[in-house]
């Protein structure tokens, strides 16, 4: 099995990246969907010991938690702690299942791969990139979020260019979506030959 690590910084185009693997027929293992799942399921438990108030109705209230963790790193990599472990379960999971149905090749969509050392569990990295003023026009356009939000979030994030480095491959996804459909082919057929 070929694990594909997909990765970019907030709003260079992972989500519409993964659809467009979707869309070819490659399962897609999404980290952050696995998240939301557990933060209504069985981390729920795990988080509301650890972070009293940040439950609410059965469910994680991020936003609660979110600020129960903001600026504090020794209580982030606490919520880390509990948190990775079960969406790696996830993961191996849905290679598992990918397995079971005969696919060679599943891509792991994990934001945080580089930060997290995910990068480790991939055969190969594809990273996402945009032009940064694009990259901020997409992230602004999107709800809640602000420019400070914005700039909070990518400090968490490794610097693009250091993103594209570790990379093995790097998907320009500000051209447009035909160009990327372009490159996402080429690159099945360049993986072609290490998944027989």
């Amino acid at each position: 099995m070929f694990r594909l690590g997909l990765t970019g910084s907030i709003a260079t185009g992972k989500s519409t990246t993964s659809a467009m693997f979707r869309a070819a027929g490659i399962p897609v293992h999404d980290a952050d969907a696995a998240v939301h799942r557990l933060y209504a399921g069985a981390a729920v438990p795990l988080i509301a010991e650890a972070f009293p108030g940040a439950v609410r109705e059965g469910v994680v209230d991020r936003m609660a938690l979110g600020a129960m963790v903001a600026g504090k790193p020794e209580e982030f990599a606490r919520l880390e702690r509990i948190v990775h472990p079960l969406v790696h379960e996830e993961e191996n999971r849905a290679i598992a299942a990918a397995r079971a149905t005969g696919h060679r090749l599943v891509v792991l969509d994990i934001p945080l791969l580089f930060e997290t050392g995910a990068q480790g569990r991939c055969d190969a990295v594809l990273v996402t990139i945009v032009d940064p003023d694009e990259q901020k026009r997409r992230a602004l356009a999107r709800p809640g979020m602000t420019e400070t939000l914005f700039h909070a979030i990518l400090a968490r994030q490794m610097p693009m260019a250091e993103k594209c480095r570790r990379a093995h491959a790097i998907l320009d996804t500000g051209r447009g979506l035909e160009a990327a459909g372009r490159d996402i082919a080429a690159l099945l057929r360049a993986l072609a030959p290490a998944l027989n």
